[in-house]
């Protein structure tokens, strides 16, 4: 087996409770995100365009979606000897088998699978944020730091810093003090849950901590702080770029419209740092002869007969004549029907709307931000529902109705 210098383990079995039923069936990582790809998709970019060609993903809450995607992404791999992506669920062994009991823990559980690289590094990633970054020039600041460890650092609005883990630095950005999800935070400067660290540090504080019945087995509530009790070398990392956690239902549709905007923060259309996903087999798009489109983003497979504005479709949805979609993220296969009115809303995957249907609504909440209405998938809504609240998918197959195409029906 070759020697890595770094490798990546990718968190990704969090079941996202803040997203609702959005991840009633799904792991966070695989929800879909700007029509074609899926979440999980930004972190396995970053390290295929940052050259670390060795990751392993640990999912654990419902996995199957998550699994079957990443299964189609190993071909990224395949040019590379000894190199890939591995998913890493919790599994049974002589001694044993548990759940993952936290993300400290998680790693602890795949010693193995890390020391089979003689890996001297280890990237640390969540599994569930939008971004793009280059893990190379972080490794190399690590490196120029002496670091223990390094946690990448941004600034967020103060209204969300009690989401995340507050970092507090000296005027050479070493790390002073930690705190994790704060009542009241200190300050503004949070952590983005991307951490490098010195393979041999971490394996002895890993193996520490899993012998502390105390412990809560985490990386914000136990590692770091403990580390840093200890005065090791931690150094925040900042960085500046686009970064979103969606790990609520609010921020992941802001995620989805902040791509609409003249020049967007995140941008999907670098060539030269490509979001890597595979794409699914669908005919291409047909818009009708009164269709209307402005300021969205359309996936291929979509059939528009009504009117879409400020929002973005995924493959294979079609919207009936003389419907209209505003301000919303319409999820793969959703059948919308005639004169059905959709506004500051998620609709999930394989979801049936009839025809005449009002979802959602033009309500602001005090901070300013819409009042978004979520329908979970494989619902199917029936004729002239008005919906302002939120909607839990079924697991059955919807029945089908009739639905629009070309100006028929079928």
């Amino acid at each position: 087996m070759q020697d890595k210098e770094c490798i990546a383990l990718i968190l990704a079995g969090g079941q996202g409770k803040r997203l609702g039923i959005l991840t009633k069936n799904n792991a966070k990582p695989a929800l879909p995100f700007a029509g074609k790809y899926r979440i999980i998709d930004f972190s396995l970019s970053n390290c295929y365009n940052s050259n670390i060609d060795t990751i392993g993903v640990i999912s654990q809450y419902q996995p199957f979606a998550l699994n079957s995607h990443i299964g189609l992404v190993h071909t990224w791999f395949r040019d590379r000897e000894n190199s890939g992506v591995f998913l890493l669920p919790p599994y049974t062994s002589q001694k044993g088998g548990v759940w993952y009991k936290g993300t400290a823990n998680a790693v602890f559980q795949n010693i193995e699978f890390i020391e089979r690289y003689n890996a001297r590094y280890v990237l640390i990633l969540s599994g569930d944020n939008i971004y793009k970054m280059d893990y190379s020039i972080m490794l190399k600041y690590h490196k120029e730091k002496k670091a223990e460890a390094t946690l990448s650092a941004i600034r967020v609005p103060w209204n969300e810093a009690g989401r995340f883990g507050i970092i507090s630095t000296d005027g050479q950005n070493r790390i002073e003090s930690f705190e994790e999800k704060p009542g009241v935070p200190k300050n503004n400067l949070a952590s983005m849950g991307v951490y490098i660290f010195n393979w041999d540090i971490l394996r002895k504080y890993l193996t520490e901590d899993e012998q502390d019945p105390k412990s809560s087995k985490d990386f914000g509530k136990d590692i770091i702080p403990k580390m840093l009790r200890n005065q090791e070398r931690i150094y925040a990392y900042p960085f500046s770029g686009y970064w979103k956690d969606v790990g609520t239902i609010e921020s992941l549709w802001e995620a989805n419209m902040d791509l609409l905007s003249d020049k967007p923060r995140l941008d999907i259309y670098d060539l030269d740092w490509r979001i890597h996903s595979p794409s699914p087999t669908c005919p291409p798009n047909f818009i009708g002869p009164h269709a209307k489109i402005r300021r969205s983003i359309i996936s291929e497979g979509c059939v528009i007969l009504g009117e879409v504005e400020h929002s973005v479709l995924s493959p294979g949805v079609h919207v009936g004549i003389g419907s209209i979609i505003r301000n919303s993220v319409i999820m793969s296969d959703v059948k919308v029907g005639c004169k059905t009115v959709i506004e500051n809303a998620i609709i999930g995957e394989k979801t049936v709307l009839c025809d005449g249907c009002r979802i959602g609504i033009s309500s602001y909440k005090a901070s300013g931000h819409p009042v978004i209405t979520v329908i979970g998938e494989k619902v199917t809504i029936a004729e002239n529902s008005k919906i302002i609240k939120n909607i839990r998918g079924r697991q059955d197959r919807p029945p089908l109705v009739s639905m629009p195409v070309y100006g028929k029906y079928l």
